[in-house]
């Protein structure tokens, strides 16, 4: 069976309330000297009594502490204010960046050929003067990849043309050895070799 929290309320008998005051107060007072001995914390500590008698602990000078409080205080306060400006200003970016958004996709939707009924005759001049514009743009680039491709093709028409000259040489060249090697010349050349076969 799961307990459900016990709900904290004042203590309505006053002598029970000063009891668990005193009680409670010592504890508190002792944590706070044992957490600043153990991990070097710097505390200060301020309790008032229902009687507006002061109890306090402080592990250093309480000033010093208090100054320490105040300018921690300052900087988040600095802090969350420039974080706040921030915050205006990225969302006041956001905004002008959706409209540039909307302006862009409205433009492209009208150089698409859509969306052209409530466009005026200055609009419809401008639209029509940029597409020109483009299409003179599209038409230069492609003349250019043009000339790179014919140019690339020439230079390979040369390398080929090389390449052939070379075989045709090679090719006249194997001809006119055998044209030299002609039929007379091969009984000479038999008898020669029975000759020198006999010597032997």
């Amino acid at each position: 069976m799961v307990r459900g929290k016990t709900q904290m309320k004042r203590i309505e008998n006053a002598t029970s309330r000063q009891v668990t005051f005193s009680k409670r107060r010592s504890g508190l007072l002792k944590k706070a000297f044992e957490l600043s001995v153990l991990c070097d914390a710097e505390i200060a500590l301020l309790i008032f009594s229902p009687k507006g008698k002061l109890y306090e602990f402080t592990s250093s000078s309480a000033n010093h502490i208090i100054d320490r409080y105040e300018k921690s205080c300052k900087n988040q306060y600095l802090s969350k204010k420039l974080a706040e400006a921030d915050s205006q200003h990225y969302e006041e970016d956001i905004a002008n960046l959706r409209k540039k958004l909307d302006l862009l996709e409205e433009s492209k939707r009208k150089y698409m050929g859509e969306g052209l009924d409530c466009a005026s005759v200055e609009e419809l001049q401008q639209i029509e003067r940029q597409l020109e514009k483009s299409i003179s743009t599209i038409r230069s680039r492609k003349a250019l990849l043009y000339k790179e491709q014919i140019d690339k093709l020439k230079e390979q028409e040369k390398i080929l043309s090389k390449e052939n000259s070379e075989l045709r040489k090679k090719c006249d060249e194997q001809k006119e050895l055998e044209l030299s090697i002609t039929p007379q010349s091969l009984p000479f050349r038999q008898a020669k070799q029975m000759e020198t076969q006999l010597f032997i």
